[in-house]
């Protein structure tokens, strides 16, 4: 392991960053049916990562029926014709690997990591899931169950929980980002078997995936075997749905009070924030770690350890394809009225609009951004979501390697600048969540 002194980590915090970017290399291919795949050689270890990102998330679903696409990442285990009914886990288990998936507003990934002897069985599954899956009754009443659960513990018995659902729902008011991933259970109830079949026929479609394979790879051995598994699947009969929705901009604060089951009241702030590819989106990235990354972040260090006007201030910083939000959050310390926590807030950022960062802070966060880059790409599953991100949202897989690039043209000028653009304190979403028992009698 290779050791650091204290002196130079100081010295690397407080140096121009001098970390570069290790070039990913890769070959990328499409099949007929509109499949894109892109193949990343790794020989170092003999592990493989197989992973299919779907361009469908919560914002590609009905109104009406929210929750299609989180469902369908818990349907799409349940097996396959060709895979009995709950051996999909076991089958990657039984041979040494790890799986796992996740939805969100935009995409739904999923992946697993296996030994690289092992790559044609994950290719195999992965083709099952696309073209084979089980839409039938069983398996969407044994999911409602799982979902149902996963929304008690998630968000309705969590203390705090429903902070995503409830600023989405007023930070929009066209986009359907409106609503969170975990959707509606009356909504999945009051689906039928039909509709789930619609879904999985509408999205699970390889003109609409990716597929990506990074490891120790033979790259016309992969080839032939993706063409193999996936070259009889057909296109997708329908366009893709893709919301045209362009989120008006705010010209007024949306308040509102939320009663829950806690303790200690909380103070959110909801700011909209423009396209994930929008060019503003590294100025605002690194402005968000600035405020809330951590316990060195300027809001900790002065509402929680200098003033102790908050137990903690963290962030939940949604960086979306159609537009974001930078969702802050603080729980306020004993005695604190949140009013008294809120003004504490504003004033910083106030402060960094009036005044920008110091030299010694943006070299700190350029350290930071660096790191995370080269973090997010020291293992063969972040290589591979990376590499699926930036073809799927980017347009362009080669995006991986200009990620650094685009980080060190942010200068401090432009900090201050989509602080004071994008943090409109009369263009937000405050809410306050307050201990039930505050809760006027009706």
């Amino acid at each position: 392991m290779r050791k650091f002194t204290v002196l130079g980590i100081m010295a690397g915090l407080l140096s121009l960053p001098s970390m570069a970017q290790k070039k990913i290399e890769f070959r990328e291919f499409d099949l007929d049916n509109g499949l894109h795949v892109i193949m990343h050689q790794d020989q170092s270890t003999p592990i493989v990562v197989t992973s299919v990102l779907y361009h469908v998330g919560s914002k590609n679903e009905n109104p009406e029926r929210t929750g299609f696409a989180h469902f369908f990442e818990h349907l799409m285990f349940e097996g396959s014709e060709n895979i009995e009914r709950g051996q999909y886990m076991n089958i990657i288990q039984g041979r040494g690997g790890t799986l796992n998936a996740y939805t969100s507003n935009d995409i739904t990934y999923y992946y697993e990591s296996l030994p690289s002897n092992e790559l044609e069985l994950a290719l195999y599954m992965e083709s099952e899931r696309m073209l084979h899956s089980k839409v039938d009754e069983t398996g969407v009443e044994t999911q409602r169950e799982v979902v149902k659960e996963e929304r008690r513990q998630r968000y309705e018995n969590q203390p705090y929980g429903t902070i995503l659902p409830e600023t989405l729902k007023r930070a929009y008011s066209q986009h359907p980002y409106q609503w969170a991933p975990i959707g509606s259970m009356d909504h999945l109830n009051a689906a039928s078997i039909e509709e789930f079949q619609q879904f999985y026929k509408d999205f699970y479609v390889p003109n609409n995936a990716t597929l990506t394979i990074a490891g120790d790879i033979d790259y016309k051995q992969t080839e032939d075997w993706v063409r193999k598994y996936f070259t009889e699947i057909p296109m997708g009969k329908k366009e893709i749905y893709r919301p045209n929705v362009t989120e008006p901009k705010k010209s007024e604060e949306i308040r509102d009070v939320i009663y829950d089951n806690i303790q200690i009241p909380a103070v959110i702030q909801a700011y909209n924030l423009p396209p994930k590819t929008d060019e503003d989106s590294y100025a605002l990235s690194m402005l968000s770690t600035y405020l809330t990354g951590g316990a060195s972040s300027l809001m900790t260090k002065e509402l929680v350890d200098k003033q102790q006007k908050a137990l903690v201030v963290a962030a939940i910083p949604l960086e979306l394809e159609d537009g974001g939000i930078f969702i802050m959050y603080s729980i306020a310390n004993m005695g604190v009225e949140p009013k008294d926590l809120e003004s504490e807030i504003d004033k910083l950022i106030s402060q960094v609009q009036d005044e920008g960062i110091s030299d010694q802070d943006f070299l700190k966060l350029k350290n930071i951004m660096e790191n995370n880059i080269v973090s997010s790409n020291s293992s063969m599953d972040g290589i591979a979501e990376n590499l699926a991100e930036a073809h799927a949202i980017y347009g362009d897989a080669n995006y991986i390697n200009k990620v650094m690039d685009a980080y060190s043209k942010v200068t401090k000028a432009d900090i201050q600048r989509v602080a004071k653009e994008y943090l409109d304190l009369t263009g937000r979403v405050v809410l306050y969540y307050l201990p039930k028992a505050q809760q006027p009698a009706q």
